[in-house]
C-alpha cells in the first residue's frame, strides 16, 4: 500500500478493516505502523471489560489467551494496512500461535502496548513476532500465524 497512513488510527477505522465487534474487539487505537513491517497498538485494559465478572472476581487478570487474541487482531490490522483492503468475500483468521510465554499479569487501568512485526507472508498466510508490553515491561510474546482466506 503507497498511500500515506494517517496516525493515530482510530477505534471507528479500525472497524473499517477488522470483522470484531464488542465484546470481542480487543484493540483500541493504532499508533504507529510501516505497512509490510511493523505496527505498534494500544489496547485500554479496564475492569468493564466483560471477562474480568468471572477472571477473577476478587483479583481481575486479563485472560492469556485474550492477550494472544488481541496480538493475533493487530497482526490483522497490519495485513489490512499492508495488502489493501479485503474484499467482501474474504478475512484474516488467526490460524497458529507458536512460542507464546506469559511474563505478567494485565490487569484494569494497564495500558497494553502490542508491537508486532511481519517475519513473512507466502500466498496469504502471514507469520509475525509480537510483543505486549505495560510500562515497557514485556508481558506476553508470541509467534502469530495469520491467513487470508476467501468465503462465499
Amino acid at each position: 500500500m503507497e498511500e500515506k497512513i494517517s496516525l493515530p488510527i482510530n477505534i471507528a477505522d479500525i472497524m473499517k478493516y477488522m470483522p470484531h465487534r464488542y465484546p470481542f474487539l480487543l484493540i483500541d487505537r493504532v499508533l504507529d505502523v510501516t505497512p509490510c513491517k511493523n505496527v505498534q497498538v494500544l489496547k485500554n485494559v479496564t475492569i468493564n471489560e466483560h471477562f474480568f465478572a468471572g477472571h477473577f472476581q476478587d483479583h481481575p487478570v486479563m485472560p492469556g489467551v485474550l492477550i494472544i487474541e488481541a496480538m493475533a487482531q493487530a497482526a490483522g490490522v497490519l495485513s489490512v494496512l499492508s495488502h489493501g483492503l479485503k474484499q467482501d468475500n474474504e478475512l484474516y483468521f488467526f490460524a497458529a500461535i507458536n512460542k507464546a510465554k506469559f511474563k505478567r499479569q494485565v490487569i484494569p487501568g494497564d495500558a497494553m502496548i502490542l508491537d508486532v512485526t511481519m517475519l513473512k507472508v507466502i500466498r496469504g498466510v502471514g507469520i509475525y513476532s509480537a510483543i505486549a508490553t505495560v510500562d515497557k515491561n514485556i508481558v506476553a510474546v508470541a509467534e502469530i500465524t495469520v491467513a487470508k482466506r476467501s468465503f462465499k
